[in-house]
């Protein structure tokens, strides 16, 4: 089969298609024909040589991909046979032609949701939906989304939004800020601009939650616009560095930091109820772009230049409609 190894830590060129065995379904596996393969921001800095988890060349990066079950192992009933579905790999092993896929890691995509928008909303579905269920935002909380057009914070918007939220978006770039007034966000500014905070301040005074994805300078100012009783959930560093945020400045701010964290168990149950929201209408994945198995490389430098929305997706074998 065809996949795309990291043979070496580097920039996106390190990045190179090539031949690899054929994986075979293990006990309580199944054997997935890869339609589409997520990428996320995290794997960019995988393949530098950071990340939150250690790989080893030669590998194939890939951490999330749905297709359709071609094989299953033993104890994995074999009427998973021929199912549209999406897992999570354990951090390698998506950008292929075929991935070994644990069966309990499985979601069925629902009938009439497209399998491109079931990936979509494969690791970025769950996490803004874990994040918003943390938060607890409602009706007429002022909640401020960092990175605002990007995977997770396009679902944020709409989420918050949908919960009867003020929602202040923040983004880079005027194609940027208009998806997320698109969107559902009441304010949008674009935080490369001199004195954006104050036109948050303009618009909606102090803001009471904060969804941090950036860290950095973007997530201080966001933190110094909370009112007292306000929130921060810190979930990503798109920046490099975590929002450095003394717990007791916060304290004397009565401000509460949060950084949830998800349970293994929870993945997969919110990965499903995603989908469902998506399958009813009440939720977009936004695809900004799509880039052939070959073309992994140019993702990753896409989104390095911080020249994607939404979510980025490797077409591997794109299924007809009719099988969609």
């Amino acid at each position: 089969m065809r996949a795309v190894w990291l043979r070496e830590f580097g920039g996106p060129e390190v990045l190179v298609a090539g031949d690899a065995p054929d994986p075979e379904a293990g006990p309580g596996q199944v054997l997935v024909d890869v339609a589409y393969a997520n990428i996320t921001f995290v794997e960019t800095q995988v393949r530098r040589g950071g990340g939150p988890f250690p790989v080893r060349p030669p590998t194939v990066l890939g951490n999330g991909v749905g297709g359709v079950v071609s094989a299953v192992g033993d104890g994995v009933s074999p009427d998973l046979t021929g199912r549209r579905v999406v897992g999570g790999l354990g951090g390698s092993g998506g950008y292929a032609e075929r991935a070994v896929v644990a069966a309990d890691a499985l979601v069925e995509v629902p009938p009439g949701l497209p399998l491109d928008s079931a990936v979509a909303l494969l690791a970025d579905g769950r996490t803004a939906t874990f994040l918003v269920r943390a938060a607890g935002p409602a009706s007429g909380d002022r909640v401020l989304v960092e990175a605002a057009a990007g995977g997770v914070g396009t679902l944020l918007v709409q989420l918050a939004h949908a919960a009867g939220a003020v929602v202040v978006a923040v983004a880079g770039g005027a194609r940027k800020t208009a998806l997320a007034r698109d969107l559902g966000a009441d304010v949008s500014v674009d935080y490369r601009e001199p004195g954006w905070e104050e036109r948050v301040r303009e618009a909606v005074g102090g803001v009471d939650v904060v969804f941090d994805g950036v860290g950095g300078s973007v997530a201080r100012s966001a933190f110094d616009l909370l009112d007292r009783g306000g929130r921060m959930l810190t979930y990503g560093l798109a920046s490099g560095t975590w929002a450095d945020i003394p717990d007791e400045l916060a304290a004397t701010r009565g401000v509460t930091l949060v950084r949830p964290r998800m349970r293994p168990e929870e993945a997969r149950s919110l990965t499903a109820s995603a989908l469902a929201e998506a399958a009813a209408g009440r939720l977009r994945p936004v695809i900004g772009q799509r880039f052939p198995l070959e073309g992994a490389a140019d993702a990753h430098a896409a989104i390095e230049a911080r020249a994607t929305v939404g979510k980025t997706l490797l077409e591997v074998s794109v299924p007809p409609p009719a099988a969609r």
